[in-house]
């Protein structure tokens, strides 16, 4: 399945990544196992939101599924769900052939993962990297959130310890609001976005030197308009 989509029918192992098989690796002797890491991840994660306000919104965002991909809460409060990820590479990746899989998604290939609440934006990027046999080093990836608000549209790296499924948690399952994309991380800081993107940037820095332009404008007239009234008491006749 070249988009890297899948119902919740299909075969977990083969379609998308779960936080138990993928994410996970063995901690090195003498560093906590990874239950003790999951529960320090656990105390990052909800340092955003109390257990009251993740079951709340859980439930909230479960309301709002449309597609049968919703969350699911744990005893430990741990969520597990959803995300999709568009992948925006410039160049092919290097990858290592394997028989009897699929060649790594294209250009604008939409991949659906599962993941944990406690699962880091580094961690996402190495799985979905192994997912698509890429040998290059996720160094040379990165994250970007893409946020739609009225007609503008912003994209903001995200760092390798932010927590994906939080940030969906808290938009809402709808990717027209927010969404993921995979992209080099390695490339000019500029030729990271795309065309509408950077004519967005340039709309948003023109408002923003309209209104520093009016603002100075405003300054200077108050200004003005108190040495005005200073010199009309100087000059006022006896």
């Amino acid at each position: 399945m070249s988009s890297g989509y899948s119902s919740l029918e299909e075969d977990a192992e083969d379609f998308f990544f779960t936080a138990r098989t993928s994410f996970f690796r063995r901690a090195p002797q003498g560093k906590p196992r990874s239950g003790q890491q999951d529960v320090e991840k656990e105390k990052e994660t909800h340092n955003y939101l109390s257990k009251e306000e993740i079951k709340e919104k859980v439930h909230k965002y479960n309301s709002a599924v449309t597609d049968k991909l919703k969350m699911t809460l744990n005893s430990n409060g741990i969520y597990t769900g959803f995300i999709k990820v568009q992948m925006e590479l410039c160049k092919p990746p290097q990858t290592s052939p394997k028989p009897g899989k699929l060649a790594p998604g294209s250009n604008g290939c939409m991949n659906t993962l599962h993941i944990s609440s406690t699962n880091t934006v580094g961690e996402v990027i190495e799985a979905l990297l192994k997912k698509f046999l890429v040998t290059e080093s996720p160094a040379k990836f990165a994250l970007y959130k893409r946020c739609h608000r009225e007609d503008q549209v912003y994209a903001c790296k995200l760092s390798d310890r932010e927590h994906p499924l939080y940030l969906r948690l808290v938009a809402g399952p709808r990717t027209d609001t927010l969404s993921f994309v995979l992209r080099e991380h390695e490339i000019g800081e500029w030729e990271a976005f795309s065309l509408p993107e950077l004519q967005n940037f340039l709309r948003i820095l023109d408002k923003e030197e309209d209104e520093q332009l009016q603002n100075l404008k405003r300054r200077y007239a108050a200004y003005r308009h108190k040495l005005e009234e200073a010199l009309g008491e100087v000059w006022k006749p006896d």
